[in-house]
């Protein structure tokens, strides 16, 4: 027989303790506000394809004369973008036997957040794989955004730079990644030129940083999803709304298909969905150095 001090680990005596697991939390999901800031359209049932037409502007009007007939007519000019959707999608198994044991957290409602979130990302990441498609970028690789780089593209986005398109409509919106933002932030802080903190730099000092914010009028964003090259640069985007577009063929379907061979339910969601660039002149690609400052 054994002899000495009874401890946790002695023989087989943790067999017989129970285990108690924290409730587990799902990994924080970054902002990505991509997808609800360019053109939403949604195609019909029984279609397969949405043409998205720009009409290019008429010339300007000319002075008359008084009984000499006008006989030059304009033309209508459309420029046609084709948006044809894809099916994308991901799925995720649980056995009913870890559906039953799995005490710290509701399995399938876990399952299907993050099922939900993944597409979520897809949806927003497609977006913003159209930035690096403008033909306007600003800054340039390994080099630090600032307050000129921002004001100066709004000025460009409207002026009529574009003979068939014309200047950006207004509202315009910032969708960056937080780095540069925060270079942005800093260059309207630097005290050094102006010697004070009173004004607009007080005001950005106390409240930075509220996930969305005003810059010259315009709403700057920050985009989670938006990642580093392997230069540590990164490519987000001031545009108009109306310069990419985003086409559904449905909204998101959740499925659920029970495989009683192998004792588990199979949770998918999937969606039908594509996006392109409608208007380049409207767009202007902001591509900076984001090395992280900390």
């Amino acid at each position: 027989m054994a002899t000495g001090l009874s401890v946790s680990s002695t023989s087989n005596l943790s067999t017989g303790q129970k285990i108690v697991v924290a409730n587990a939390i799902l990994a924080f999901e970054p902002a990505h506000p991509d997808s609800s800031l360019v053109r939403n359209e949604r195609i019909p049932e029984g279609h397969k394809q949405w043409d998205i037409l720009t009409y290019a502007r008429f010339s300007d009007a000319s002075a008359l004369t008084e009984g000499v007939d006008l006989a030059q007519s304009q033309q209508l000019v459309a420029a046609t973008v084709t948006i044809t959707p894809d099916e994308k999608g991901i799925l995720a198994q649980a056995s009913k036997r870890l559906v039953r044991r799995q005490g710290d957290t509701n399995v399938v409602g876990t399952l299907g957040a993050m099922l939900g979130n993944s597409l979520s990302r897809k949806v927003n990441g497609d977006v913003v794989t159209l930035y690096d498609g403008f033909s306007k970028s600003v800054v340039g690789a390994s080099n630090t955004a600032d307050i000129t780089h921002f004001r100066g593209t709004v000025a460009y986005l409207l002026t009529d730079n574009d003979s068939a398109y014309g200047p950006a409509p207004l509202p315009l919106d910032a969708v960056l990644h937080i780095e540069q933002i925060s270079d942005i932030l800093l260059d309207l802080t630097d005290t050094a030129p102006r010697g004070t903190t009173t004004g607009m730099t007080d005001e950005l000092i106390s409240r930075w940083w509220s996930g969305r914010d005003r810059l010259y009028g315009i709403n700057a964003f920050h985009s989670g999803i938006i990642a580093r090259d392997a230069s540590n640069d990164s490519k987000g985007a001031i545009k108009a709304q109306s310069a990419l577009a985003q086409v559904m063929a449905m909204d998101a379907e959740v499925t659920q298909e029970v495989d009683n061979s192998l004792r588990a339910t199979e949770y998918g969601v999937f969606q039908e969905y594509s996006e392109a660039e409608i208007a380049d002149p409207h767009g202007v690609e902001f591509y900076s150095d984001t090395t992280a400052t900390v």
